[in-house]
This record gives C-alpha cells, structure tokens and sequence, in this order.
C-alpha cells in the first residue's frame, strides 16, 4: 500500500496517494466490522499502549478496540495514577515504554508536539491522537471516509468547519487533509475563534452562518473549548448559539442533501441544536464513531506493516 511512513504524527505533509491508501484500507474495515467477522490475527504478538495525558472517551475507546480487534494486547496507561503525575519527565517516560517493547504508541497530549517528541525517543510507531490545539489526524480520516461514504468524493465538496476553529486541533487536520483532496473549506465563527493566519491556509473565512452555510455539502460544527479560551471571547453561550448556532432554519441554507457532522463531545444548546444533531436522515455524526475504530484499524495494520519492514530504532 502507498502508506510508508514509520508514524502518523500530523495530516499536514502527507501526499493524496498517502491519505488514499489509509481511507481505503479503513473502508475495507468498515464493511469487515459491519459483517461481524472482526477478529483477527494481523498484530497477534504486538503491543499497543493507550498513552493519554488528557481525558478521552472516544478516541481511547475506539483505538483499544481497533487494537483488540487486530489481535493486539493493548495497554491503557492512566495518567492521573502514573509516575507522570508524580513529576516524571516525557523522556523518562519514553524510557520506560522502551522497556516494556511495545510495538504501537497511541499519544494524546495537551502540548503541541509532545507525540512528535517521542516519536524521536522510543523504539515503537506513534500514532498522534490529540497534541494541543496542533493536529488530530485520525479524527481528520475518519471524517473523510465518513463524507466518502456519503458523497462518494471529496474533490469538489464544499465543506463548511463552523465554531471555535481556533481551539481546534481537528478543525487543522481536516483543513490540511479537505484541501489537499480537492474540497473547498470554509471557516464559519465569531473573529475572536478564527486564527488569524486562516487566509493563509487556502479556506474561505466567513463570520456570518448564513452566508457561510450557503449551497454548503457538508456542515461540520465544533464545539467550543472553554478548557483552552482565555475570557471575553465570547459574551456567553446563549449569544454564541443566537448567532452561530446551528438549527434548521441555518441548516435550510444549505444544501438539501447536505450532511451534519461533530466530532463529540457535543454541547447541544450551545453549537448545535438537539433535533438537528439527531436529524435521522442528514445526521452522520454516530457513523463518524462506528468510522473512527475502522480508521484506527487500518492505521494500527498500515504501521505494524511498516514497522516490520524496518531495523528497530535506537533506545533513549
């Protein structure tokens, strides 16, 4: 398969064949784990460890079963009772999982760059699940296959990324992965939540959801990060929804067949109302779970295969 780097750190830098590959070897493990027929051998004898600095429920959850449906044994270290919490360094750490020779490392950190950091350190495929406001790269693929699935392509679509894009580490990776597929981005919030190099960025920057959500294929809502925001930059979660809000009204200014999307955790009220995020029919934001352990399968399986074609790294 196109697919021969030794880590999945960032989309930024991978080439379309690249992303292909990956979507088309998860797509291949979609219709497996819709069939039933999940288990199998490919990582028997390979050790995957959950490495999570920040909370998660989806993210951790479907990489562990991804890895148990590979026929891993997976690890999920807890943070907040490890030496970590105690004040051992990230080097320190990567010094101990070289000594337990685990195989995959799946990071989630609340530093930029800290999955990068280790990738440098430790004898094992790291796999990006989350560092800082940076880049969440699975969560960028499985939203591809998603919208594939659906609209049968990606070049062409106009796909609308609306909320708190500047806290966003998925909203990056699904510009540089959308952009780099041939769709047309658009950014959709307040000015205070848009980066300010977004221009830089190839993507249409609109603080007007009526005008940003027109003749759009795809609506991808976001949440907003109250966890990284310093105060002020919203006045407060009833003007946020007044007008960057998505209900049926705005949803009518897209198109009729546009899809919904939101990565979770979802906060309805605030970025999306109830009955859109439920809609039956446009709504696809359970499939992008039921995605999510696909995707991770097929990288899980893209870099084992890699790993076993190369001499193992140095030791910190």
């Amino acid at each position: 398969m196109d697919f021969a780097r030794p880590h999945l750190l960032a989309i930024e830098g991978l080439h379309p064949p690249e992303i292909h590959a990956l979507l088309d070897l998860a797509e291949s493990y979609a219709l497996l784990n819709r069939s039933g027929k999940t288990q199998r051998d490919i990582l028997r004898g390979r050790t995957l460890i959950n490495l999570f600095f920040e909370d998660s429920t989806r993210t951790r959850t479907s990489f562990e079963l991804a890895g148990k449906r590979l026929g891993a044994d997976v690890i999920n270290m807890s943070v907040s009772t490890s030496s970590v919490n105690k004040g051992e360094t990230l080097l320190d750490t990567a010094s101990t999982l070289n000594a337990m020779h685990c195989d995959l490392l799946v990071v989630r950190h609340s530093q930029s760059g800290a999955p990068n950091l280790l990738a440098q350190k430790v004898d094992a495929a790291v796999i990006n699940a989350g560092d800082g406001t940076h880049e969440h790269p699975t969560q960028a693929l499985l939203d591809a296959l998603t919208i594939r699935r659906h609209k049968g392509r990606l070049e062409g679509l106009t796909v609308a990324i609306c909320g708190d894009v500047l806290h966003s580490r998925v909203a990056r990776s699904n510009i540089y992965l959308l952009a780099s597929l041939g769709s047309q981005v658009r950014l959709i919030g307040p000015p205070t939540l848009i980066p300010g190099a977004a221009d830089r960025l190839g993507v249409e920057v609109f603080h007007d959801m009526d005008r940003g959500l027109d003749g759009a294929d795809v609506v991808m809502m976001l949440r907003l990060q109250r966890e990284r925001m310093k105060s002020g930059l919203v006045p407060s979660e009833r003007e946020y929804f007044r007008f960057f809000g998505l209900n049926e009204a705005r949803l009518a200014k897209a198109k009729p067949d546009a899809i919904i999307m939101h990565p979770g955790p979802m906060n309805r009220g605030v970025e999306i109302e109830s009955r859109v995020a439920d809609d039956p029919v446009r709504s696809v934001i359970k499939e992008q779970v039921e995605m999510g352990v696909a995707v991770r399968m097929a990288v899980l399986d893209a870099l084992a295969r890699q790993r076993s074609r190369l001499p193992s790294s140095r030791p910190v």
